[in-house]
């Protein structure tokens, strides 16, 4: 069978990035059993053979009615698939999906009647939120760093930006590359409404969230981005840990020197 990427450059490149990425989350062990999603708005590559194609199924309810994604269409990480092996064969794990048009049904177009993450409904609704406000985000991440989810569990962490600031402190790229920070959620039933709503809210200040005790939820430009930004948080975890484990608290960046970066960097306030 011919797969939908054959002789479709820009879309290839765009799961070979998932494929990429889901690679990576396996390797650092951020992705156990068939753990974390991955959803990228891909309508920008779909031709008029693609719009054409006919659907591996019947609709499918998506659970929301989403008006801004009519006749959209996504690449989404399968249910019950693992990461891993959406790294080896990403269209054998994953499949691409059509918005109809009544906003809250999809059809699965290609390449095989793989359906997508049962937490597909809460994505949409993160892209839905993307294109209505006109940002440049295409992609959705979702992931659990061993370290990120065990500071989670301190109550302290959780206060509003006091991750955010003592992971900015650890090393200057985190901050020059996660600007916005890290929002909290406190903890909600995993794939629920409460659980999407709160991570919207924490979106508008936030490129990454905390779910507690639970993982991440990134946007980004593309998987990558959204990737990056994961990295680089959870690198300064380490950096925390590491120290405390040495049996120190270490003293961080001062606020002094973080102003200095955010001017040097033309960061956000």
């Amino acid at each position: 069978m011919k797969s939908i990427l054959e002789g479709r450059q820009g879309l290839a490149c765009e799961v070979n990035k998932v494929a990429e990425v889901a690679g990576y989350l396996w390797q650092k062990g951020w992705a156990e059993r068939n753990g974390g999603n991955i959803t990228i708005n891909v309508t920008e590559f779909a031709d008029d053979e693609i719009r054409r194609m006919p659907p591996l199924g019947e609709p499918k309810p998506i659970g929301a009615v989403l008006p801004h994604l009519s006749g959209g269409y996504f690449f989404c990480k399968g249910t019950q698939k693992r990461m891993r092996d959406l790294a080896r064969r990403p269209m054998e794990n994953g499949s691409i999906i059509r918005i109809c048009e009544d906003c809250a049904s999809y059809v699965i177009i290609a390449d095989q009647p793989v359906v997508p993450t049962s937490e597909v409904a809460s994505h949409l609704t993160v892209h839905n939120t993307l294109i209505a406000e006109g940002a440049c985000k295409k992609a959705t991440v979702h992931t659990h760093p061993i370290e990120l989810v065990a500071m989670s569990h301190a109550k302290k962490f959780l206060e509003k930006d006091v991750l955010t600031n003592l992971l900015w402190s650890m090393i200057p790229e985190t901050k020059a590359f996660c600007p916005r920070g890290l929002g909290i959620v406190p903890y909600k039933m995993p794939s629920s409404v409460e659980l999407a709503d709160a991570t919207l809210e924490e979106l508008k200040d936030y490129d990454v969230v905390m779910w507690e005790k639970h993982g991440v939820f990134a946007v980004g430009t593309d998987v990558m981005d959204a990737f990056d930004q994961v990295d680089v948080l959870t690198k300064a975890a380490q950096i925390y840990m590491s120290a405390r484990c040495m049996g120190f608290e270490p003293d961080g960046m001062s606020d002094a020197q973080m102003r200095e970066l955010t001017e040097a960097f033309h960061l956000p306030k």
